[in-house]
């Protein structure tokens, strides 16, 4: 699940509606005086509490007056005072029969009201008024979705109690998707409250606790709903943030809250929250440097090339840091579609063009796959096997075996394993990224693991869900509680134990106890390396890893091929037999160790006709055609046959010349010849084929 506020996004996808206004007014003293006396406790007790009743109707005679009262005089006790010594004693001490009138149907209570006092006692009164919200049935089946008893009966009593007295609903079969939306956003605009520290320790232990265990429990009755076929909006868990979210100029806010609800329509929730991230960094920084801009349609190119500057330098809360390379391309990335998008919709209020592109962003460095070594391998599939969940050690062994993604192997479902005609098992992934469906072949070790996951899941109670890419109902895998098992849950974190357990660690990680040094995506790099090593085609690699484009698969060839490992010795390796311009540089040892790096990734894109050109990308490209004289040039004795070939051609070449009176051709020729017998003696090599044969020059 992601973590974060209730988005814009989220917001627009489930609009909270609230209840329609009703007229609020007291019971009669007959009623109550009624209620109280069947609900029981000795004289003195009942007398009080009609005592409470009384005053409380005699400050506030019309009901409705009480609801414009602050906040904290409503709520009447706050935090940290006594039980019997509250700042409003009148308000505090008639809560029960507040709560009563919510229950009767004679008013419904606020938001606000209802989460500033923390514990509300509801359902016992309920039950005694007759009331049966249903809440003993959802604790019922959150338990058979593997939620533990006592934590799903506080989070349906919590939740079921606060929507009814706020939204007058008597039945949990009437709760819906915008009930729940409402009291999570209440719950988020109460974090913002100035006087949030009258009724909680601080903003902070408010938001990393007790909203925190608020939106679990909502979570837990949408995931229960949602299974029992009453909500169609699959959950999704959004937890609350310290950082407050910037304040938009309304013309801002309203094209902002359009763009991010037609990019939802599209993309992935976990997409438009990173949009949204984007956007919302941007306008914070223009509000807090250019107050005076209302529109988008104000801000110019340099406006956008100030704020790339900011995020390169400007230290990040969390980390005291700035951004890294990836963070800054993805909000410079996401800024950049909000003005294509605008300009390409024609929307209002917008320069009406792309201000800034890829180009402004910074270049992230193409990385080498880092596959596991083969002894690294060993030490560590023991401890896997080892794992005693089965959904951990299951998704891991597919992961080592198959070369999938994390999220494809998260999102397997129910019938993702069968076999080939002579048994092998076969493996169906969903290819979510690139939306192509693929079947690959699996080990048995974890064919077996992920049978035994099946086997477990076959007859779960839960509802199928709907690939919010594809559309297509899916009985997923790795569920438990009712929704998807997370990334962390199945492969960080016992991949982090078993690493540990064999010592493969390196400084870092928590409480200064080590970090493993392999993570879950290394299978994949090592599948790949492994099938380039072993011969395996180019198209066989991109069918097996899911690739679309040929350059990704290239990258597992060009560090396992064995050819471009024996020039790349020929050239590179201790004594090698060298010679042109850049030999030397390379004997002393002049070539940083970047360079050196680049080299051994790209060396296959090294190789000219008669040797090699080791110009660097950041040399720009080489503006000299004849490289026999550049200073970049190599050769190896692997070209001889090829010298000697052009040695041939370049004589031929000058006789031809000579014939026609071209002396300066004639000489260009003959320097050239002369060239190429330095190189061959410079290689130990004659000049003239000992066996007579003439290679094509052009192969």
């Amino acid at each position: 699940m992601t973590g974060g506020r209730v988005s814009t996004a989220a917001m627009l996808a489930a609009p909270a509606t609230a209840p329609s206004p009703r007229r609020h007014w007291h019971c009669p003293a007959e009623e109550w005086q009624t209620y109280v006396e069947k609900d029981g406790g000795n004289r003195q007790y009942r007398l009080m509490r009609l005592r409470f009743r009384r005053q409380f109707v005699e400050r506030w005679p019309a009901l409705a007056s009480w609801y414009g009262e602050p906040l904290a005089q409503r709520v009447g006790r706050l935090y940290g005072e006594p039980y019997h010594r509250p700042s409003f004693p009148v308000s505090f001490r008639a809560r029960s029969y507040v709560i009563y009138l919510a229950l009767r149907g004679y008013t419904t209570l606020d938001y606000p009201w209802l989460l500033a006092p923390g514990r509300l006692a509801t359902l016992e009164p309920a039950a005694k008024l007759g009331i049966e919200l249903g809440t003993d049935q959802l604790v019922e089946e959150a338990t058979r979705l593997g939620f533990e008893r006592g934590s799903a009966r506080q989070a349906m009593h919590w939740s079921v109690a606060r929507i009814a007295l706020h939204a007058g609903v008597r039945d949990v079969a009437a709760i819906t998707q915008d009930h729940i939306a409402e009291l999570l956003a209440a719950i988020r605009f109460f974090a913002e409250r100035p006087d949030l520290e009258l009724f909680y320790p601080s903003r902070g232990r408010f938001l990393d606790g007790v909203a925190k265990g608020w939106i679990t429990h909502l979570h837990q009755l949408q995931v229960v709903l949602y299974h029992r076929g009453q909500l169609d909006i699959q959950p999704r868990k959004l937890m609350p943030t310290r950082t407050q979210p910037p304040v938009l100029a309304p013309r801002m806010q309203t094209v902002a809250e359009r763009w991010l609800a037609a990019r939802g329509l599209t993309d992935a929730p976990a997409t438009v929250d990173k949009l949204e991230r984007a956007l919302h960094t941007f306008v914070a920084w223009l509000h807090e440097n250019y107050p005076e801009i209302a529109t988008f349609a104000e801000v110019t190119r340099e406006h956008c090339l100030d704020w790339i500057a900011h995020l390169a330098s400007a230290p990040t809360a969390r980390t005291g840091k700035p951004l890294g390379t990836m963070s800054r391309i993805q909000r410079i990335s996401g800024l950049s579609q909000f003005f294509r998008d605008t300009a390409l919709w024609e929307y209002l209020d917008v320069p009406g063009r792309t201000l800034i592109g890829a180009g402004d962003a910074p270049k992230y460095p193409q990385k080498v796959p880092r596959f596991i070594p083969e002894h690294e391998l060993e030490q560590l599939m023991p401890a896997i096997d080892a794992i005693g969940c089965p959904f951990q050690r299951a998704a891991l062994l597919v992961a080592r075996w198959s070369g999938a993604r994390r999220d494809e192997i998260r999102r397997l479902p129910l019938d993702c394993l069968d076999h080939y005609p002579d048994g092998t098992p076969r493996l169906r992934l969903s290819g979510r990224k690139t939306y192509k469906k693929r079947v690959v072949p699996l080990h048995h070790d974890a064919a077996a693991a992920l049978q035994q996951v099946i086997e477990l899941r076959r007859h779960a109670p839960e509802r199928s869900f709907v690939d919010e890419r594809t559309g297509e109902e899916i009985r997923y895998l790795f569920m438990s509680h009712g929704k998807l098992l997370s990334t962390h849950y199945l492969f960080d974190s016992p991949i982090q134990q078993a690493c540990k357990t064999v010592g493969l660690v390196r400084p870092g990680g928590r409480g200064g106890t080590g970090r493993g040094t392999v993570t879950a995506h290394r299978f994949r790099h090592t599948v790949g390396t492994q099938l380039a090593e072993r011969g395996a085609k180019l198209h066989t690699i991109m069918k097996i890893l899911g690739h679309t484009s040929v350059n990704m698969a290239l990258v597992y060839a060009q560090i396992s091929d064995e050819h471009v490992l024996l020039d790349y010795q020929a050239v590179l390796g201790p004594g090698a037999t060298i010679a042109g311009p850049a030999a030397q540089e390379l004997r002393s040892g002049a070539l940083p160790d970047a360079s050196i790096d680049w080299l051994k990734t790209h060396f296959f894109k090294t190789e000219l006709e008669l040797g090699r050109c080791l110009r660097l990308p950041a040399e720009g490209p080489c503006e000299c055609d004849l490289y026999l004289t550049c200073a970049k040039f190599v050769t190896t004795p692997e070209y001889a046959p090829r010298l000697r070939a052009r040695h041939k051609v370049e004589q031929e070449l000058a006789l031809d010349a000579a014939a026609h009176g071209w002396d300066r051709e004639v000489e260009r020729h003959r320097c050239t010849g002369r060239r190429i017998e330095q190189l061959l003696a410079d290689l130990g090599e004659p000049v003239h084929d000992p066996d007579g044969h003439t290679p094509d020059v052009s192969t």
